[in-house]
């Protein structure tokens, strides 16, 4: 089995390497896939789980997560305790495991998932993702462990118009479907967290001249239980970094396009 491990400590840390093989040992057949997303930034990994559990891929895998800002209860922890274990049943049969905080899991839900809490404590450990959660998600994997199905609504919707991924050439995805963005071949002004650069709207991001910044469908997206699909909007610079040019915003900043008025 695949076994994707999606979580805010970064691949090169002892958090990651300690939780593999926490996981190893409950799943000694898995092959553990790590990917690192920014600290306590629930939409880009509930983006980045779907879009790993949505995508193509082997039958048999599965995604873990874990990004828990613990932000469900303001006020101090005791014992460490925390948000909930969920388990999700994507339509394609792939099956995710992951803390239900923030929106980790608005765009499985809107997918079409069947989400059941996991009979595990919350609280006991500071380091959960280790002590407590990998032979809890093992078992939910095998169906043990699982409450019953939550009603629709449980979780958060995507919101529109945020900043959900930065990937490594500086590209912005972002949360606004092709179908709401303005027709291709406009020319608008896009902005992020306040920072505001003229773009074309474009098919795709070489559709731009070389310096030129492009606001195209890109790579990211899958399809919806209605048979439709989404494609996630991205702003892309030809030749260079968006993320720079945009001043490097956070990840959830707001986003927003309009087109430029002649």
């Amino acid at each position: 089995m695949l076994l994707h491990l999606v979580a805010d400590f970064g691949t090169g840390d002892l958090a990651f390497a300690e939780v593999a093989q926490r996981f190893a040992l409950h799943l000694p057949d898995a092959r553990i896939w790590p990917t690192a997303v920014p600290p306590f930034a629930t939409l880009t990994a509930g983006f980045v789980v779907a879009q790993l559990a949505l995508g193509d891929g082997p039958d048999d895998r599965a995604v873990f997560h874990n990004v828990a800002p613990r932000r469900d209860d303001p006020a101090a922890r005791r014992d460490n305790d925390g948000e909930r274990l969920l388990h999700a049943l994507l339509p394609n049969g792939v099956q995710v495991v992951g803390v239900d905080a923030g929106h980790a899991f608005s765009f499985l839900a809107e997918a079409g998932a069947e989400l059941r809490p996991i009979d595990v404590a919350t609280a006991g450990s500071q380091f959960r993702s280790r002590d407590l959660f990998p032979a809890a998600a093992a078992a939910a994997l095998r169906g043990e462990g699982l409450g019953e199905v939550l009603p629709a609504g449980s979780v958060p919707a995507v919101p529109s118009g945020r900043l959900a991924y930065v990937d490594g050439f500086g590209n912005l995805k972002t949360t606004i479907d092709e179908a709401d963005a303005p027709p291709p071949g406009s020319e608008v002004e896009v902005t992020v967290a306040g920072v505001t650069r003229r773009a074309v709207r474009a098919g795709g991001g070489f559709a731009v001249p070389q310096g030129g910044l492009a606001f195209s469908p890109g790579s990211s997206g899958w399809s919806l239980p209605d048979g439709s699909r989404r494609r996630w909007m991205e702003a892309f610079l030809r030749g260079g970094s968006a993320h720079a040019a945009f001043d490097h915003p956070a990840v959830e900043a707001e986003v927003r396009v309009r087109p430029v008025e002649r």
